[in-house]
């Protein structure tokens, strides 16, 4: 029987649905957290053959001991994962010091962890990036305004999601930035493309060959939701572009990927944009070596009609069979911010798209900022009728 070790298995709690698959294949599924066990979903102590806390995820000789202990009792540890970009870092360390070859080590970090050395991969991929410089001193931020323009973007070289993100358009603001920013983070700098965000999206073998494709739009920018507080939208396609699915699979090439879950961002232009190309032309933004955050996954699901957790359970298995599906739907998210005043109440969207919705949540505030409040998630078979749903969730 192979061992998979499972790292904070209980967030986000629909990763219970990852570990259920791997039992349902036959693997000894085995956690670490630092939840109490018996606050554990039921659903998922059911998924796990055995869980050991630690005091802190962020300690890591007490995860270390963890894991240690788990292969003093039931052998050579096969896996290792928490698909969960946090402790993307973390994971690489564990697989090193136990010897799991499976998956991402602490030599591959540079390129699949910092906003700059995934540059270099995306070009060797023949997809165009943004170009940027390091955040060293005012100086070299000016010189490099001075040639790209404002506005420009500013984010954490290493970082997670849109969080201290920001976009700057005078000088006024690049000197508060400066001023203000965590001088032990590196930052990177980028020129601003007119673009929306898309997605691929996939399950990638041990071969490096896709198993599922799937995508999703943002068609309004996370920092900006992010830093206005504004509510969230983005959808999984019904079918993935052409395009973005050649960009994809150059990506998935060009990084080496393997026995992963992937989330690969693009941008695409909303208008002709020098040096980078014509109105709808695909570019990089980054990669992401986990699955798509939030209930992403199981949108995923209901826009396939498939089960996205087992098919990456099916491949860390080894199963070859391929992912079944049935109808594809566009599949809208709509998160509500709390304190504005909108049209329809919440009762009002349950009652009219009944039959479309597919999830009605309150969301955790650890991913309130950029998903809002009150999330509805829905199907549709057009995007007229998935606009149509936006518009009336959305209206003030």
């Amino acid at each position: 029987m192979k061992n998979f070790v499972f790292i904070s298995p209980n967030f986000p709690y629909n990763y219970w649905k990852f570990c259920a698959g791997l039992k349902a294949n036959g693997l000894r599924v085995l956690g670490v957290g630092d939840c109490p066990y018996d606050e554990l979903m039921p659903e998922l102590r059911e998924s796990l053959d055995e869980y050991y806390k630690v005091g802190s995820l962020e300690n890591y000789d007490e995860v270390y001991r963890a894991v240690a202990f788990f292969a003093f009792k039931y052998g050579k540890i096969d896996f290792l994962e928490s698909n969960n970009e946090y402790w993307l870092e973390r994971d690489a360390a564990l697989r090193q010091d136990f010897h799991i070859t499976t998956g991402f080590q602490p030599e591959d970090m540079a390129r699949v962890k910092f906003k700059s050395g995934m540059k270099a991969y995306y070009k060797k991929a023949k997809i165009p990036v943004a170009r940027y410089q390091l955040v060293t001193d005012e100086a070299a931020c000016r010189s490099f305004i001075a040639e790209v323009g404002y506005p420009v973007i500013v984010k954490p070289d290493n970082g997670v999601g849109a969080a201290h993100t920001y976009k700057l358009s005078a000088d006024c603001e690049l000197e508060q930035f400066l001023r203000e920013r965590p001088q032990d983070v590196p930052y990177i700098m980028e020129e601003f493309v007119h673009a929306e965000v898309c997605s691929y999206d996939a399950i990638i073998d041990e071969n490096g060959t896709p198993v599922f494709e799937t995508g999703n739009v943002t068609p309004n920018s996370i920092m900006d939701i992010v830093n206005t507080n504004d509510n969230s939208i983005y959808y999984i396609v019904k079918e993935l572009s052409p395009d973005v699915r050649k960009a994809g699979r150059a990506a998935v090439k060009s990084f080496g990927v393997r026995r992963r879950f992937v989330h690969f961002e693009f941008f695409r232009l909303t208008e002709d944009q020098e040096p980078y190309g014509k109105k709808g032309a695909v570019m990089a933004l980054e990669v992401n070596m986990r699955p798509c955050g939030g209930y992403s996954p199981d949108m995923m699901n209901f826009a396939n009609s498939c089960n996205v957790y087992q098919i990456w359970a099916d491949m860390i298995a080894g199963k070859v069979d391929g992912a079944a599906q049935g109808e594809h739907y566009f599949c809208a998210y709509a998160g509500r911010r709390d304190g504005k005043h909108f049209v329809l109440s919440h009762e009002d969207i349950l009652d009219r798209y009944a039959r479309q919705l597919r999830m009605v949540e309150r969301i955790p505030d650890a991913l309130a900022g950029a998903m809002g409040n009150q999330m509805y998630v829905a199907v549709f078979p057009t995007q007229e009728e998935m606009d149509a749903f936006y518009r009336d969730v959305l209206a003030q």
